[in-house]
C-alpha cells in the first residue's frame, strides 16, 4: 500500500491541492523542483514526470537527477512550481520529501509510473514522494488589470504560435 499522510486538526485547505492546482499540474506536469545545495545556494531542476497521490501527496521519478537526489536525502524541505504559461497562473507547492529507491518501493506505485510514463519505467531508478505543507495558486498581474482568462489565452496562443510557426490546421 502506498504511505499515506494524514492532515491534523490544526491543518487547513493552504496544505492541500485544490481541484484547480491538480488541474493545472496534470495538465503541465513538468514542475520546477528548487531544493538546496550543501553550501546553501539554491537548485532548481525541472522534472516531468509528476503524478498525483492525494490532496497532500506528489510524486516524481528519478531518471537523471543525482544532485536532485542527493539534496532531498540532505535537506528534505522542497518547492515545486507547475507554470501554465498560457493562461498565466501557477501553483507553488511547499513540502518534505523523500527518496525512495525503484527495487524499494511499492509496487502500486511502480505500476502507477508504468501506466502514465511506461516509456521511462525502465530508465527510473526511483522515486522523491512529497509530502505537501503548503500549497497556492499564482496568478498574473495580467488578471488585476482586468484581462481575461480568454484574452491571455488568444494572446498567448498566438505569441506561441509566431514563436513556433505551426500549421494546426
Amino acid at each position: 500500500m502506498l504511505p499515506r499522510v494524514e492532515l491534523s486538526d490544526e491543518e487547513d485547505l493552504s496544505t492541500m491541492l485544490t481541484n484547480e492546482m491538480k488541474t493545472l499540474i496534470r495538465n503541465h506536469s513538468a514542475g520546477m523542483v528548487a531544493t538546496v545545495n550543501a553550501d546553501g545556494t539554491p537548485a532548481v531542476s525541472p522534472k516531468a514526470t509528476f503524478l498525483i497521490l492525494s490532496d497532500i501527496q506528489l510524486v516524481f521519478s528519478n531518471i537523471r537527477s543525482p544532485n536532485t537526489v542527493q539534496n532531498i536525502k540532505d535537506r528534505p524541505n522542497v518547492e515545486v512550481c507547475f507554470i501554465d504559461l498560457v493562461l498565466r497562473k501557477s501553483a507553488r507547492i511547499t513540502g518534505r520529501a523523500k527518496y525512495i529507491e525503484k527495487n524499494e518501493a511499492d509496487p502500486e506505485l511502480v505500476g502507477k509510473f508504468e501506466q502514465a510514463y511506461g516509456d521511462y519505467l525502465d530508465a527510473m531508478s526511483g522515486f522523491v514522494m512529497i509530502d505537501v505543507m503548503e500549497s497556492e495558486m499564482i496568478f498574473s498581474p495580467a488578471y488585476d488589470l482586468g484581462i481575461s482568462e480568454d484574452e491571455l489565452l488568444e494572446s498567448n496562443m498566438n505569441k506561441l504560435n509566431s514563436i513556433y510557426q505551426i500549421d494546426l490546421s
